[in-house]
């Protein structure tokens, strides 16, 4: 089994961060799945991160269509699944119209396994801006009742910068202060809204905080696309094709669409 796994953040940028990915997937895989990483083009931006950009909708807008874009070419290259790791889902809904194959979300995966298992959720967030539209998918997707409260973390963005530094003390501590707030709310489980926190906590060994245990969504996300593709091969689950949302012209046409408007971005297009 292929899965194509899509980040933001460029590979090489941040070598150790780079290698908390390939550890961690390697560790949840199946011992048949191959999961390769895939980010944003190398030139979208010149910094280690694109934290100044992915606060923008106006930059997501253009994120989420290379993304969704992405999944398009991932089931015409023969992958068998394809996964957007950041926590705002960009792109998963126009993903999950474009390409035939299960398309699974860091967001949405976290938040309905803790919703059909009764369990109510606390978020924790160091990027103020991205809390608006991680609020707002949660309340398309009809899970507002299942969110305890979202925690922005106090100075969380130079607690993750230390902690990819190798200074983990003050960010597991602010993590901790948020956590137990978000306890305190009602939250019964915790998860991290943004992918690289989820990284550090996993490389740390961290699976629970202030008593709660603490999701790990980027490989939720990848376990699910797993067990969607093997409920389709046993023909127990499988993706609609009809109705306006789900039914696609003939290949000839949509081949014909992707050229004009995506050019020769889709291969075998």
């Amino acid at each position: 089994m292929r899965i194509w796994f899509h980040k933001h953040t460029v590979e090489g940028r941040l070598p150790l961060l780079d290698d908390w990915y390939r550890a961690h997937l390697n560790a949840i895989a199946g011992p048949d799945t191959v999961i390769d990483i895939k980010t944003l083009p190398a030139e979208t931006y010149p910094d280690n991160t694109p934290f100044g950009l992915v606060g923008h909708h106006s930059a997501q807008v253009l994120f989420s269509e290379h993304f969704a874009h992405s999944a398009l070419r991932a089931e015409r290259e023969g992958y068998d699944a394809w996964v957007i790791a950041a926590g705002q889902d960009p792109g998963l809904r126009d993903a999950r119209h474009l390409a035939g194959i299960p398309t699974l979300g860091y967001g949405e995966a976290s938040f309905f396994l803790s919703a059909m298992t009764g369990q109510r959720f606390g978020l924790l967030g160091f990027m103020p801006p991205l809390e608006e539209p991680i609020r707002a998918n949660i309340t398309r997707y009809g899970l507002d009742r299942w969110l305890a409260s979202y925690e922005v973390v106090p100075d969380g963005w130079a607690g993750v910068h230390a902690a990819l530094d190798g200074d983990y003390d003050g960010f597991v501590a602010t993590y901790t202060d948020a956590a137990e707030r978000a306890r305190q709310a009602g939250a019964e489980v915790i998860i991290p809204a943004e992918g690289i926190p989820n990284e550090i906590f996993w490389h740390l060994g961290i699976r629970e905080l202030a008593g709660l245990p603490v999701i790990d969504p980027a490989g939720l996300a990848v376990k699910f696309a797993e067990f969607s593709v093997q409920l389709g091969e046993l023909g127990i689950f499988s993706r609609s094709n009809s109705g306006y949302w789900f039914h696609r012209p003939p290949s000839d046409i949509a081949h014909h669409l992707e050229k004009v408007f995506l050019g020769s971005t889709i291969q075998g297009a």
